[in-house]
């Protein structure tokens, strides 16, 4: 079975990167943001809309890490 990999951000300053919930853009990968991969897409959430968020988030988790 061939496993699709997730690309990755371009190089820090190349790509803005967009919040996937709010639409908050920041320039580069912003080191605090949460990076979610659903589906085999990733999708970042900002500051704000990751603590607003956070029970979803976690609720998506394998029961691996818990």
């Amino acid at each position: 079975m061939d496993q699709q990999q997730t690309p990755h951000p371009a190089q820090p300053g190349a790509e803005s990167i967009v919040c996937s919930h709010c639409g908050a853009v920041a320039e580069g990968p912003p080191p605090t943001w949460t990076c979610s991969v659903e589906n085999g897409t990733r999708h970042y959430y900002c500051d704000d809309c990751a603590r607003a968020n956070i029970r979803a988030i976690e609720g998506r988790l394998d029961s691996a890490w818990w």
